[in-house]
């Protein structure tokens, strides 16, 4: 194949016949000289069948920051290579700088580092590797693009975590779960419903925790301590539908709701109880059950990674027939949604009284403020704007007899901003935890 060089010099050659004098030999000769050079130049590249490629670097990464990946580029052959590289990546994978240039002695190697900053979730894949192998006079390189990269380009995945900008708090957090365990000295040990230890009983314990029949054994007053219940199970139940892909804020709901959901499972994994993760839409999309703590975490990260918004109408039925089936034991189930009117009045409303009378349902939306904004007039309001405030304060109102209902139905309602969001869910965790009422 032909370079840009080669191309501009033939253009520039071809009008010269025709501005100068006939005998003038000079337009054929550039002509000649350029075909010449361009044969010699393919005759001269170094072949590429001899070109090994391996790939290595990170597999993983959290959104918002950076990774890379390296190619190494192995010259097997006994020809020296001058190659020109593109190393392509999905365009979501941030990748570059995409182009290289480098030589090849024969037997020797050459790294080529990608920076990889992602701007999605997910799977973000390498896609293609084209080499060149340059002539020596820069008119002409030989190429194999399709069917030599399909078998030799080594595959690469880089697999892209959540956002989980609420890390900054879970050391707060986890100092209240050392709390309610007890590790830590404090004057009460916390309200829970199984026993701990028997202990002497000092001013200010309540009196109903006195166990008379220990205190007549050591002749002192001994009273019983408990401690949150362990070994609890907590469901984070995700809704993938439709209404997780309205932005709030720069963001899709969804992600708001993964941040929660893993701030939660840090808290209950620290806290011994077993986290389990359905997201769901109009059908399963992921399912992350069992397993030890160690593996636990990973595995949910790593679940709630691949997951996305789906313009679909969420069946909640489907998440009735999981937890009714498989769980008779009483449970925590958060459920991740968006509290919006008719979504809630066609999927979860008819299936909660049934949730709600064997487990723990707490009922988690992130609060749209633009909404707010909408609903405020300006100090000069037009026509526009009186319409357009009136129908923010309809949504507002609506949301609030949606969570009316959902209280009357036997559900906790956590109704926050995205900043605070995360929090909100924790510490309705920690209060249940804190009072036995899992």
């Amino acid at each position: 194949m032909i370079t840009r060089r080669f191309a501009v010099l033939l253009l520039l050659g071809l009008p010269l016949p025709a501005l100068l004098p006939a005998p003038w030999p000079a337009a054929g000769a550039v002509l000649g000289l350029a075909v010449l050079l361009a044969l010699l130049d393919l005759l001269f590249a170094g072949p590429l069948d001899g070109l090994e490629l391996r790939r290595d670097g990170d597999r993983t990464v959290w959104l918002g920051n950076s990774a890379t990946a390296t190619l190494t580029v192995t010259n097997t052959s006994d020809r020296h290579v001058r190659l020109s590289l593109r190393d392509s990546w999905v365009p979501s994978a941030g990748a570059g700088p995409l182009h290289h240039a480098f030589a090849l002695e024969p037997g020797t190697s050459h790294e080529v580092t990608t920076t990889l900053v992602p701007t999605r979730q997910g799977d973000r894949p390498a896609v293609r590797v084209t080499l060149r192998s340059m002539g020596p006079f820069g008119f002409a390189y030989r190429q194999r693009r399709k069917s030599w990269n399909e078998k030799v380009t080594p595959p690469w995945t880089l697999r892209v975590l959540p956002r989980f900008p609420s890390r900054r708090i879970l050391p707060e957090k986890l100092a209240r779960i050392r709390v309610l365990d007890g590790t830590v000295v404090t004057r009460g040990r916390g309200h829970g419903t199984e026993f701990d230890v028997l202990r002497e009983y000092v001013i200010g314990d309540d009196v109903r925790s006195i166990d008379w029949r220990a205190s007549a054994r050591h002749h002192d007053v001994v009273v019983r301590t408990w401690r949150p219940e362990r070994d609890r199970r907590v469901y984070c139940v995700l809704d993938t539908g439709r209404t997780s892909a309205v932005r709030v804020g720069d963001a899709p709901r969804l992600d708001a709701s993964i941040d929660a959901a893993l701030l939660l499972s840090v808290l209950a994994a620290r806290a011994d109880d077993k986290v389990d993760l359905i997201a769901l839409d109009g059908s399963v999309r992921a399912r992350v059950e069992g397993g030890g703590h160690r593996v636990q975490l990973p595995r949910l990260i790593d679940a709630m990674a691949s997951l996305e918004p789906a313009l679909v109408e969420t069946d909640f039925s489907l998440l009735a027939r999981e937890l009714l089936r498989r769980d008779r034991k009483r449970a925590l189930v958060v459920v991740f949604t968006a509290l919006d009117t008719a979504p809630m009045i066609e999927g979860l409303l008819p299936v909660l009284p049934r949730l709600a009378a064997r487990h723990k349902v707490i009922v988690a939306g992130v609060r749209d403020p633009a909404v707010a904004r909408l609903a405020a007039l300006p100090s000069k309001p037009s026509a526009a704007d009186v319409h357009t405030a009136a129908a923010a304060e309809r949504v507002l109102f609506e949301r609030d007899r949606v969570r009316d209902v959902l209280d009357r139905s036997g559900a906790t309602v956590v109704d926050a901003d995205a900043d605070t969001f995360a929090g909100k869910v924790a510490d309705v965790y920690l209060l249940l935890k804190a009072t036995g009422r899992l």
